[in-house]
């Protein structure tokens, strides 16, 4: 499916809404998924349980920051909006995964 180049979300011509809503989707969008990325990350990996949620919380700092960076430096808000919800699935999936019995 070809998309028009000339193609813009009502938010991309308003910079006061642009801005909001890259403001609402680093603070939560962000947080959330850390808070995924964290759970799947102590969930998979197969050191010690302390020393795994350790290593999670930690590397969950980096990738807040390094997806409210993302979320600021795309050009659009579909970019922004796909660069949280493509990893945000990964790490769904992975926890679903790694977990014993689902999620539950």
């Amino acid at each position: 499916m070809k998309i028009n180049a000339n193609f813009m979300f009502f938010a991309d011509r308003n910079p006061r809404i642009n801005i909001s809503l890259r403001v609402l989707m680093a603070i939560f969008g962000s947080y959330g998924l850390a808070l995924l990325g964290a759970a799947a990350l102590a969930a998979g990996t197969l050191v010690a349980k302390p020393d795994a949620v350790n290593l999670a919380i930690m590397l969950s700092f980096l990738l807040y920051l390094l997806s409210v960076i993302w979320v600021f430096a795309t050009a659009t808000l579909l970019k922004a909006a796909l660069g949280l919800l493509v990893p945000a699935a990964f790490f769904g999936l992975w926890l679903a995964l790694a977990t014993p019995g689902g999620t539950s």
